[in-house]
């Protein structure tokens, strides 16, 4: 089994670098291109088996499977390079934001396909990878899914839902990092050192998602347990409902998606 990565950027050298470490591929057999030669040494100094190319058709031949980690408005002009020499067996992945299934099948001549957008957690083996995918066989749906359980969680939805589920994980991690520093930034107008502040944010924010996980429950079930009455959470709760919490992450969330 090879693979070939097309870009060395955050999301391609990430991937890379993770299945690297997996049980599916080796890395010998990993391909990366890109035109940087400064980025391939950073795919090599990480691991020296990994092979790089600058040029894209040839990171392609002999590999079963073709990624794409290129920006979006660059994805014609990795078309017009390699469509021409993609086999009907290898398999065709996209994670280009915003790049459609019709579109790509359009441009690389390919009716099987697997379009996924993971988010930058990608890097320490914990990304969100949403996938849809158009006319694929459940074994090569099932390979996709193990190669990016490997890198976090997957989930196939239609690729009509994409475009939400990116603005609830790939922007959401942004929206999750505000939150932390805003938490912090309360903590030290309280008094508290920005580092000590940090880490119980991010140990708070641990111990929730365990909760929510291990119990199977509503979020809101978990906040009745602790907010007692006349208590002090609830008091914070309603002053930040107060200055719309809720309403502002939703609006951010909508204002994120691609139409």
């Amino acid at each position: 089994m090879k693979i070939a990565i097309i870009g060395a950027g955050n999301m391609g050298s990430a991937i890379a670098r993770g299945i690297s470490k997996g049980s599916i591929f080796k890395a010998d057999d990993i391909h990366v291109s890109d035109p940087s030669a400064k980025s391939l040494e950073q795919i090599k100094a990480f691991n020296p088996n990994i092979k790089t190319f600058q040029a894209n058709k040839d990171a392609i031949r002999g590999t079963d499977i073709v990624l794409l980690a290129v920006k979006p408005w660059l994805v014609g002009d990795v078309a017009k390079e390699i469509a021409d020499d993609l086999t009907e067996e290898q398999i065709l992945i996209s994670i280009a934001a915003g790049v459609s299934i019709a579109q790509l099948q359009e441009l690389f001549a390919k009716k099987s396909l697997f379009r996924i957008v993971p988010n930058t957690a990608i890097d320490v083996l914990q990304s969100v990878n949403i996938i849809a995918t158009a006319n694929t066989t459940e074994e090569q749906q099932q390979l996709v899914m193990n190669i990016f359980n490997e890198l976090g969680k997957s989930y196939f939805v239609p690729e009509t839902q994409l475009n939400s589920l990116m603005s609830l994980s790939s922007c959401g991690i942004a929206y999750a990092f505000r939150y932390i520093r805003a938490a912090t930034e309360g903590g030290v107008e309280m008094g508290i050192y920005p580092d000590v502040a940090k880490q119980v944010v991010l140990q708070t924010l641990r111990g929730a998602i365990e909760l929510l996980e291990k119990n199977n429950t509503h979020p809101e079930a978990e906040i009745d347990k602790v907010t007692t009455p006349g208590g002090i959470t609830i008091k914070g709760l309603n002053e930040m409902e107060a200055n719309g919490f809720t309403n502002s992450v939703i609006k951010g969330l909508k204002a994120s998606l691609i139409k």
